[in-house]
This record gives C-alpha cells, sequence and structure tokens, in this order.
C-alpha cells in the first residue's frame, strides 16, 4: 500500500465513521518501532506503521486508523483527546477502533537492565542499568543489605 492510498483510505474511514473530513496528511513511518501509529497534536497529520500492515492486513490497520482519527477529530474540536478522556474512550467505542494493536513480531523492546541484586533478608529483587555501591545501599522494603547476584 501506498500513501496515496493511505490517505485515500483514511479520509474514506473518517467520511464514514466520523461523518467529518480529514484534511491533513496520512503516511507510513518506518521508523516507528513499538507503536501502531500516532497522532502529531502540532501539524495534525497521522503517521501509521508499515509493519503493522504488512503482518496483520487491512483489519489491523483500518483499527489503528479509527484509534488515530479518535484523536484527530477530539483534537480539532477542542475535547478530551488523550487515552485516559471520556470522550476519547466514548468515540472509540463507537466506532469501533483498537484499543491496542497487535504487537509487532521482532519489534519488541528489549529490557536494559545490566545488574541484578537481591536483598539478602526478604529477597526483594532489583534490576538496574548502573552498579550500585552495596555498602551505601540497602534494600527499600524492609533495609536490609544488598548483594549482587548476576551481571548481563
Amino acid at each position: 500500500m501506498t500513501d496515496q492510498e493511505l490517505q485515500k483510505l483514511t479520509e474514506s474511514i473518517s467520511m464514514d465513521y466520523f461523518d467529518k473530513p480529514f484534511r491533513h496528511e496520512a503516511n507510513f513511518n518506518k521508523r516507528l518501532r513499538t507503536t501502531g501509529g500516532r497522532y502529531l497534536l502540532k501539524s495534525h497529520n497521522i503517521e501509521l506503521n508499515p509493519h503493522l500492515y504488512a503482518e496483520f492486513g487491512i483489519d489491523e490497520l483500518i483499527g489503528v486508523i479509527k484509534h488515530e482519527l479518535c484523536h484527530y477529530h477530539l483534537h480539532i474540536e477542542r475535547r478530551g483527546y488523550k487515552h485516559a478522556d471520556t470522550d476519547f474512550k466514548v468515540l472509540l467505542k463507537k466506532v469501533g477502533g483498537s484499543r491496542f494493536c497487535q504487537s509487532i513480531p521482532g519489534k519488541r523492546r528489549t529490557e536494559s537492565y545490566k545488574y541484578h541484586y537481591i536483598c539478602k533478608d526478604c529477597m526483594q529483587s532489583y534490576k538496574r542499568k548502573r552498579q550500585i555501591d552495596t555498602k551505601r545501599y540497602v534494600c527499600g522494603k524492609c533495609r536490609g543489605k544488598l548483594k549482587q547476584v548476576s551481571v548481563k
């Protein structure tokens, strides 16, 4: 699917489900990794993940377009456009958009901790990116001593 076809699809979904025109740009952004799409507040454009269409097809893409159009139309109307807002939740349910997209294989974020510590008393686990001084820091749960278990 090209960006022009995506633009036409977005405009038709906007008219069919929202009865309002989409007057800005919709395009694919191949740099998106962990999200299906995003609505840009300043330019009012919509960017979508091309991997989503390649992996899951048109139905998943339409669900994400509806989700982003909810952000778009509510923001233009100066209503609650954020995920936690009631206006957003009600409109998303009304048009049948997807709340979350499926995770794209091979595109997930990996855990980036390097050091693993455990409390000697209560066995509370701590994973950290940076090394800590076990003589200075103690367990936040029971104030017990920490010991380093592993380093990646």
